[in-house]
């Protein structure tokens, strides 16, 4: 009796072990599946880049060089692949995603600001820089060049609680309208350019915008405008205060010094916000070639993207003499470097979206 018990005990864990051996083959196999799946996704992804769908607003040959670019990559068996972790693309945003003429936006936005407050306080006005910028004199405004924006930027928003400016921001860009346009600032997009930015994150990059424009601003609209969220926005910033009032943390925002992301600010800020090198790079200026060619120093073959704006037409014509987006050095190294120059009049079929295509 003892015997068969033992027998009978020897076959139930044997039933047991092959029950276990069974369901662990199961497992693997579905995890092997699922890690097919997901490889099979990337490379459908990154086969599918010649699809219409993709960059269907830029010209044959622009497209064509940035599907390719996108494409070795992201291809695990190209010599140019970038893991997803490193694949960090970083954009400009004044003259790269949205106009910055005849003045940057931002601008535009602190002048209707400091309008509302002159009225209160007419003191504001003994600056000269601000006299001359509410009575559309920018000729002073550009002989001050970035220290004349940020006083103006400064004197705009100081003592404003991020709240406060926050619902400021949100409402004149709900309303405003560009007079060139008459259309929303918002809708003032550079629809290639946000095609680009859609193809890039549907490819696994993680995208930021690195721009001299005020970071708050930009935080407050860049997800519904781009489809970037506000923690990956890196921009300019002043001094900030916190304090409680009446029993409420209150963060307001305090005179003081600006960080300025631009030129050489901008590969310092990717350094301390990002803390990777980019391997993609899109602007439009000379306040952009420092971060170009940070980008370009990546061990990875990495992607430089400048735009020239030569379209007075649809949008605008410019390059050396202007208030913002002066553009020299950056073509002349572009050229040199056989970084991607985009000219918008010949490969943008459509600037922004409201227009029709060539």
């Amino acid at each position: 009796m003892a015997n068969f018990n033992k027998t009978k005990r020897m076959n139930i864990y044997q039933s047991i072990r092959v029950g276990v051996a069974s369901l662990s083959c199961i497992c693997l196999l579905l995890s092997c599946d699922n890690q097919t799946a997901t490889v099979s996704k990337q490379e459908t992804i990154a086969s599918n880049s010649t699809d219409k769908s993709f960059l269907s607003s830029w010209s044959d040959s622009s497209r064509k060089e940035l599907l390719d670019w996108i494409r070795s990559a992201t291809d695990s068996t190209s010599p140019s692949f970038i893991p997803v972790v490193d694949r960090i693309a970083v954009f400009d945003n004044d003259g790269t995603l949205w106009p910055e003429q005849p003045v940057p936006t931002q601008l535009v936005f602190a002048m209707e600001q400091l309008r509302e407050k002159a009225k209160k306080d007419p003191k504001v006005l003994k600056n000269p820089v601000i006299k001359g910028a509410l009575e559309g004199d920018m000729g002073v405004l550009k002989k001050s060049g970035m220290k004349g924006l940020f006083e103006i930027l400064e004197a705009s928003h100081t003592g404003m609680s991020e709240d406060s400016f926050n619902v400021a921001v949100r409402k004149w860009i709900d309303t405003a309208i560009d007079p060139k346009f008459n259309k929303r600032y918002k809708e003032v997009v550079y629809a290639p350019m946000v095609e680009l930015i859609d193809c890039l994150k549907q490819h696994q990059f993680t995208v930021f915008i690195v721009s001299g424009g005020g970071a708050d601003f930009m935080r407050e609209w860049s997800n519904e405008v781009y489809g970037i969220p506000s923690h990956q926005v890196i921009g300019s910033y002043g001094e900030a205060k916190f304090e409680l009032v009446n029993g409420k943390p209150v963060l307001s925002k305090a005179p003081g010094a600006i960080y300025i992301d631009d030129k050489v600010g901008k590969p310092v800020a990717i350094h301390r916000f990002i803390g990777k090198v980019p391997v993609f790079c899109g602007g439009n200026s000379d306040g952009d070639l420092a971060m170009m060619q940070y980008t370009a120093s990546s061990p990875y073959r990495s992607k430089i993207v400048l735009l020239h704006h030569t379209d007075s037409l649809r949008e605008y014509a410019y390059d050396v003499k202007t208030l913002s987006g002066h553009l020299e050095k950056a073509l002349v190294e572009a050229r040199e470097r056989k970084w991607m120059i985009v000219d918008m009049r010949t490969d943008f079929k459509n600037i922004f979206s409201f227009q029709n295509s060539k």
